[in-house]
């Protein structure tokens, strides 16, 4: 995986919360043990799927694609949270990037498997965080594809850090969860509910739409 120093926002839509409603919304996210303190997210394999291309349309709405006329297939998922560190303060200058395969189950890379992919799905975004540490992306709900269960992953590169965060976010409840090699790989409760997603219905936010809230806190 190569990824740049100083990589470029493409910016078409801001799908962002304000420093209140993140605070508030935090809790939901789960990213705080019993005792108040933020459990780290912990590290996942970034995968052989890692976007080669992120270059034109790359923004945080992976729902539309410019010059597509219809939006991606799937069930709209909203994925916001913060970037935070150990004490649970917002890391400012981070940036997040997500990734993930279509509603068919195939990403947008030249090694997946053959197969139709949907050319309405942007299948990777980017942003960087606001001044809370806040990110919000506009995505469908992931789905399963054999071998794994339904996961995004995460990337937070922040100054200051040698290296960044890779990790895979996983939808609370799903049955395969426990099938996956991947998820349980982590041992620890506390690391398994810090990559968990709750999806709630969003219809303030879109109609028939779901929301995650997922803090990344970066150790």
């Amino acid at each position: 995986m190569s990824l740049s120093p100083t990589p470029r926002l493409v910016g078409r839509r801001a799908l962002t919360l304000g420093s209140a409603g993140l605070a508030a919304a935090s809790l939901a996210s789960g990213a705080a043990a019993q005792d108040g303190a933020p459990t780290v997210t912990p590290p996942q394999v970034t995968g052989p799927f890692y976007p080669v291309d992120w270059s034109g349309d790359a923004d945080t709405d992976l729902v539309r694609v410019v010059g597509e006329a219809a939006q991606a297939q799937g069930t709209v998922t909203h994925l916001r949270g913060r970037v935070l560190d150990p004490r649970g303060r917002p890391v400012q200058g981070a940036m997040v990037e997500i990734w993930q395969c279509d509603a068919s189950g195939l990403y947008r890379h030249p090694n997946d498997r053959p197969g139709l992919r949907d050319p309405g799905f942007q299948s990777r975004g980017r942003s960087a965080v606001g001044p809370d540490g806040g990110f919000a992306f506009r995505t469908i709900r992931p789905v399963p594809y054999p071998g794994r269960t339904p996961h995004i992953h995460v990337l937070v590169a922040a100054p200051g850090r040698s290296k960044p965060l890779i990790t895979q976010l996983y939808v609370a409840g799903e049955p395969v969860n426990e099938g996956d090699r991947l998820f349980n790989a982590l041992r620890d409760p506390r690391e398994r509910e810090a990559v968990l997603m709750r999806l709630e219905p969003a219809d303030g936010i879109e109609p028939g739409a779901l929301l995650a809230m997922r803090d990344i806190v970066l150790g």
